[in-house]
């Protein structure tokens, strides 16, 4: 059987109406982080295994915005939590700009989350304890690879790999200084819910003196 081509008209072929969900004015909680942990929750239930996936938006020293895919390993109501090299692009990006954004999409349930805020990097503790609880595999490669620095092939990177390797044979790998946490700690965060007719549900949330204040936005 030879393989299934893409569409040639995509505007048509992708089509779909949004029907899975809706969000009710009258059942909003008082946190955004309560809703956030349902449809977090849900999305996980579902079988998603990259519900904890999203979209980290930075901007660069000439104001050109860059956005790559990378896993939250953590939340609360201070905000999301992800690992990184500090040295690679978006490490240096974050130290020259806090200013971030955080996108989900939980395609299963046509829902989409979206929080703007700041990157502030966790403390050595917090670090150190969530890399300890990596595999050997992924501590060594923190170690080996020289995050988005340009290298000449494949086997330049298999060989730092091995280099580390046998560095550590025999002893726990320590965390390097140049890789740890961020939270990204949000100034406003937004819900979409896909709905009949391109009708979608969207509710921007933004914090306050006493709480958090809810208001809807047409789609």
């Amino acid at each position: 059987m030879s393989p299934q081509k893409p569409p040639s008209d995509i505007a048509r072929a992708y089509r779909t109406e949004y029907e899975k969900g809706q969000i009710d004015e009258g059942q909003l909680p008082e946190s955004p982080w309560t809703l956030f942990e349902r449809w977090f929750q849900e999305a996980y239930q579902s079988g998603d295994e990259f519900s904890n996936a999203f979209t980290l938006g930075t901007v660069d020293a000439q104001g050109q915005p860059h956005a790559r895919v990378v896993l939250m390993r953590g939340y609360d109501p201070s905000g999301l939590v992800f690992y990184t090299n500090y040295n690679g692009r978006k490490g240096s990006q974050i130290g020259q700009n806090d200013r971030v954004s955080a996108h989900f999409l939980w395609q299963r349930q046509e829902r989409q989350f979206c929080l703007l805020g700041r990157a502030v990097r966790l403390d050595a503790a917090a670090s150190d304890a969530y890399f300890a609880s990596r595999p050997r595999t992924s501590q060594i490669g923190a170690w080996a690879s020289p995050q988005s620095q340009p290298i000449e092939g494949r086997a330049v990177l298999e060989r730092l790999y091995q280099e580390q390797v046998e560095r550590f044979e025999g002893q726990a790998v320590p965390r390097p200084e140049y890789w740890g946490g961020y939270r990204v700690e949000p100034s406003s965060i937004e819900f979409w819910q896909g709905r009949h007719s391109r009708l979608h549900d969207r509710f921007l949330c933004l914090p306050g003196p006493t709480g958090w204040t809810w208001q809807r936005l047409a789609p």
